[in-house]
């Protein structure tokens, strides 16, 4: 990891005119991704162009970036389909259905629109593992290179992309799923889903009402979506929905509200996923979730005989060790759910669906199937570190996390993340007492900042 110029935790991401997020770079880019899979083809001996599908959300540098990938790729050789305002899971999806050489997404997922970032995907629509991102990183150390005139590539639209996605979230879902009945607010967040999400509910039979489905360009995630869940729990108290349904940017994450207006975020959800799986028989292997995971969800699987392992943060990293221990459900406490019987990705649409159909051959309330979960509190502080800088070795801070862990032992969890995408220390603790949690995180913090100044 450490040998990564460009790439973090999930892609290239960074703010809008700076860096690897320009024009300059991203056509680069374009251009060595497109050498890197030609160079994988002939080492397969094929030798036909290689196909990649571009996908966006609704940022107004998504023009300029678009642009500029197509030119890149064509430029190498390549054939590209070109998706338009498509969530993150339906270019995964895309990707492996047309069978694609790969797939790219210009998001920033949650992010402000001044932000934005590149992901990648294989053709069997999983994110890139370390090596074929190492061998982009090697590929953009070579000049630009355009292939001859008679081996370019071509760029198309891609006929009925929306559609063929809206089928493939409905066929998530057993045959005689129907939501008749079902008042649910959804909250698209400006961004990606705005037209696919409240499309696939209603088509399933749901009465819904859509916010954050206006993108200008400029208001992605601003106040709405799976990071602003407020306004979402504030319209479903207002008008006595049933539940409400938070997407982000780009749609691979979702929180819901309950009927009496509580979020209920990634780690809720997936309890309610693995006992009703457990019960069905469809679970199978570990739940796995991350270092965020709250120590009361893992507590809540204990009691239930479920077996639980942590990742490090990113939805990548619960993929590798889900596939690793041959389990089908993981995910985030962010709302990055993985259905593996369902598809490659962290998908908010597909696992909002998963979420549905349990509450309703069950004929239970969100709320109601949140029982058995007890979250303790969890508190982080960021703390700024200089580039280059590793606290976390730092003798100090590694009496002070010793001391933090025997502190919480038994009730909860204390531990440093050096942030993938930002020169912060991220310090978190967690514990049945927030009392304890706050003495112990103060404590840590500060050995952490001692480090650093």
């Amino acid at each position: 990891m450490s040998r990564r110029r460009y790439f973090g935790t999930d892609g290239i991401r960074g703010r809008v005119g700076e860096g690897a997020i320009s024009a300059d770079f991203v056509l680069r880019l374009g251009n060595a991704y497109g050498h890197a899979l030609a160079a994988a083809a002939r080492a397969r001996q094929e030798w036909r162009k290689p196909m990649v599908v571009i996908g966006k959300d609704t940022r107004i540098s998504n023009y300029m970036f678009e642009a500029a990938l197509e030119a890149g790729l064509v430029a190498a050789g390549v054939d590209v389909q070109l998706m338009g305002p498509m969530p993150t899971p339906a270019v995964a999806h895309l990707t492996h259905s047309m069978r694609a050489d790969g797939g790219i997404v210009i998001s920033a997922s949650h992010n402000p629109h001044f932000d934005n970032g590149i992901k990648f995907f294989s053709a069997l629509g999983e994110k890139l593992d370390d090596a074929t991102e190492l061998a982009i990183e090697a590929a953009l150390e070579q000049p630009f290179h355009t292939v001859p005139s008679e081996q370019l590539g071509k760029a198309v639209r891609t006929r009925d992309a929306i559609g063929r996605y809206v089928e493939a979230c409905k066929n998530s879902v057993p045959k005689g799923f129907h939501l008749g009945g079902l008042r649910v607010v959804v909250d698209c967040a400006n961004g990606a889903t705005y037209q696919l999400a409240p499309l696939v509910l209603r088509e399933l039979g749901a009465s819904v009402e859509a916010i954050g489905v206006e993108p200008n360009g400029l208001n992605i995630n601003d106040g709405v979506g799976s990071t602003h869940p407020e306004n979402l729990a504030r319209r479903v108290l207002e008008t006595g929905a049933d539940l409400g349904i938070a997407f982000d940017g780009d749609g691979d994450r979702v929180l819901m509200i309950d009927a009496k207006g509580q979020v209920r975020d990634g780690d809720g959800l997936l309890y309610l996923l693995a006992c009703d799986w457990q019960d069905s028989g469809r679970l199978r292997g570990p739940v796995v979730g991350t270092l965020m995971s709250n120590y009361g969800l893992e507590q809540a699987l204990a009691a239930r005989g479920i077996p639980f392992l942590r990742a490090n943060v990113g939805d990548r990293h619960v993929h590798q060790l889900l596939l690793a221990h041959a389990g089908v459900l993981g995910g985030e406490a962010s709302g990055h759910l993985l259905c593996l019987d369902r598809g490659n990705t962290g998908d908010g649409i597909v696992s909002a669906l998963q979420v549905l159909e349990v509450l309703q051959r069950r004929g239970i309330t969100l709320d109601a199937a949140l029982t058995g979960l007890a979250k303790v509190p969890q508190k982080t502080v960021n703390v700024r570190c200089g580039a280059g800088s590793r606290p976390v070795e730092a003798d100090g801070v590694k009496t002070a996390l010793a001391a933090a862990q025997q502190a919480v032992a038994g009730r909860g969890r204390a531990f440093l993340r050096p942030s993938g995408t930002e020169p912060v220390v991220r310090v978190t603790v967690e514990a049945d007492d927030v009392a304890l949690v706050d003495s112990t995180l103060s404590a840590l913090a500060d050995a952490v900042r001692a480090a650093v100044a």
